[in-house]
């Protein structure tokens, strides 16, 4: 990709999320095309979300692979770990070697590097002194990003923020509160579409999640919506057709 043409995408991106931010947009999908966004776009493997819910305990709400998931799924167990020290001090945490990872990391030093990770970016998604969650980049060769990808992934995590903390939920903590807990149950049915799709056609975990995603962009549905009828054998999907029962 020349310079050109990836300057050009990513100004196509913050365009097409500052068109997302409307009254009633989908929490999820605007983080999905977050971390697709770093991914396709940035010096990384994959990414990441972790946001908190109404109690201000993190939960995995987007990622690009089941690797990376396995990665925050374990943080978040472990209560330990870059992106967890990063939400909990509200500041961007970097480890360039997984490898060299403190001891007290070890558990997602072991996890990290079993997936073929090398180097994590933790982001703070952060508005004033109100931390909601940390964008994660991770990377299979040790080393950091050049500094104008991180300039864009900070730019990333800014415009999730503001997203979820909209000026009325901003204004109304229990506005806050109910949508970012209707992401997490959002999360939940797509995890659970993902193993339908799986299963019936016959296909990997990623690739049932971009089946289900596809679907839902060209029929211009909620992406939560659609895992919900998939959930309840309203919609079946194969790998080269979506039939609607």
């Amino acid at each position: 990709m020349t310079p050109r043409t990836r300057e050009a995408r990513l100004l196509e991106t913050f365009a097409t999320l500052a068109d997302t931010l409307v009254d009633d947009y989908d929490v999820v999908d605007l983080l999905q095309t977050l971390v697709d966004a770093c991914r396709d776009l940035l010096d990384t493997t994959d990414a990441g979300i972790l946001l908190a819910d109404s109690d201000g305990a993190l939960e995995l709400i987007s990622s690009t692979s089941e690797a990376a998931d396995l990665v925050e799924v374990m943080q978040v167990g472990a209560e330990s770990g870059p992106c967890i020290a990063c939400f909990r001090t509200g500041k961007p945490i970097s480890v360039p070697d997984i490898a060299q990872a403190p001891a007290e990391w070890s558990e997602f030093r072991r996890t990290a590097l079993e997936n073929g990770f090398a180097a994590v970016e933790a982001i703070p998604m952060r508005l004033r002194d109100v931390t909601i969650g940390t964008l994660n980049l991770l990377r299979s060769e040790p080393g950091s990003p050049p500094e104008e990808d991180m300039a864009a992934a900070r730019a990333f995590a800014d415009v999730a923020t503001i997203g979820i903390l909209h000026e009325r939920t901003v204004r109304e903590s229990e506005g806050l509160s109910a949508q970012l807990q209707t992401a997490l149950n959002s999360r939940v049915l797509i995890e659970q579409a993902k193993g339908v799709v799986s299963f019936t056609a016959d296909v990997p975990v990623d690739e049932a999640f971009h089946l289900i995603r596809g679907y839902a962009r060209d029929h211009g549905r909620r992406l939560s919506e659609v895992a919900a009828q998939l959930v309840r054998r309203e919609l079946r999907l194969g790998p080269d057709e979506a039939r609607a029962h």
